[in-house]
């Protein structure tokens, strides 16, 4: 009976998370996720990244969406502040809303609207490195 129970919920969890990679794959995503530049001064569309957007609740780390000109989900973004990484903070359990990751980016960048102090991004990518091409510009 256990063993039962442990497949219906590990496959209902699949689901679950199937549906919610589902909902974000395309621009925009559902609530509470709202689109960065109508939160703070910066463009519709930052290349190099895409088309930004969070939930407040989770600022300043985030998870960013970032979507192509296509507003296909291509990468989540984290920002984490560099005061934070230290041996008395930790980032547990960084979701990866889109699903599969193919390869991970991580820079410094020294503050912009809406994150203004120093920090790193880090930059899960759910396309392959030539798919990056679609946010270049």
């Amino acid at each position: 009976m256990k063993k039962l129970l442990l497949g219906a919920v590990l496959t209902l969890a699949s689901s679950v998370c199937a549906m919610a990679a589902d909902e974000i794959a395309k621009s925009p995503p559902a609530a509470p996720y709202q689109q960065v530049s109508k939160l703070v001064k910066l463009p519709d569309f930052l290349p190099g990244m895409g088309q930004l957007f969070v939930d407040p609740a989770t600022l300043p780390a985030g998870p960013f969406l970032a979507y192509d000109h296509d507003g296909k989900l291509v990468s989540t973004i984290y920002m984490l502040p560099t005061k934070d990484l230290n041996p008395d903070k930790s980032f547990d359990n960084l979701a990866a809303p889109g699903g599969h990751v193919d390869h991970i980016d991580v820079y410094y960048n020294a503050g912009h609207p809406g994150v203004e102090e120093p920090h790193v991004h880090v930059v899960l990518w759910h396309v392959a490195a030539d798919g990056e091409a679609s946010v270049a510009k």
